[in-house]
């Protein structure tokens, strides 16, 4: 029994490290998202850190209109690296959750 528990204590701790892992390869996957008209450009990880933003001269003109933009392709960027981000980690923490009998909770 404390063999089995000894096991699972140890594939727990392997899985932490592994969505450790993955937390860093993400802030290396890059997402970019762009206005429909190309007029401004985002760039965030997977771990929703914002890289960069590209702001043509056309929305400097009109703060309201540049406003808009930044909310809707962040929140756009945002929600894919989201995705993103959920996906990459719920396969780490499905691959090496132990067995526990009655307790089937990622199938």
């Amino acid at each position: 029994m404390f063999g089995d528990l000894m096991g699972m204590m140890g594939k727990i701790k392997e899985t932490q490290q592994k969505i450790e892992e993955t937390k860093k390869r993400l802030d290396s996957v890059l997402i970019d998202e762009k206005s429909s008209d190309g007029l401004l450009k985002t760039t965030i990880t997977a771990n929703r850190t914002l890289r960069s933003i590209e702001i043509d001269e056309q929305l400097l003109a009109d703060k309201e209109q540049l406003e808009d933009y930044l909310v809707l392709v962040l929140n756009k960027a945002i929600e894919r690296a989201s995705q993103v981000h959920e996906s990459e980690l719920g396969v780490v923490a499905k691959e090496g959750m132990p067995s526990i009998p009655g307790m089937d909770l990622f199938k």
